[in-house]
């Protein structure tokens, strides 16, 4: 998977120092992943949430952080479109955003 917008990721693990390694970790595990389908990324990561339009929710750090992605199978990429505590994410609209 490409991923777009690692950015994002850095200025969030600079702000909370106590995620960098499981965001890197994250990273460089989707990076090398051939993921086709919803459930491929399930069977690496079984508590993430599959939600529409192609959009996955990954728990980081033990669930106190949420990471939303968007990814397109076919064109093997995915965007990040939120990363954020907890309490940041129940004030989203995870299919939406």
């Amino acid at each position: 998977m490409r991923i777009l917008s690692k950015k994002i990721l850095r200025d969030f693990w600079e702000k909370h120092e106590d995620c960098e390694q499981q965001l890197k970790s994250w990273f460089l595990e989707s990076s090398k992943a051939k993921w086709k389908n919803p459930n491929e990324i399930k069977k690496n990561y079984p508590s993430a949430s599959i939600l529409n339009d192609n959009r996955v929710v990954f728990n980081i750090k033990g669930n106190n952080y949420r990471l939303i992605v968007k990814i397109n199978f076919d064109y093997q990429m995915m965007w990040v479109r939120f990363i954020g505590t907890h309490a940041e994410y129940d004030r989203v609209n995870a299919n939406e955003i």
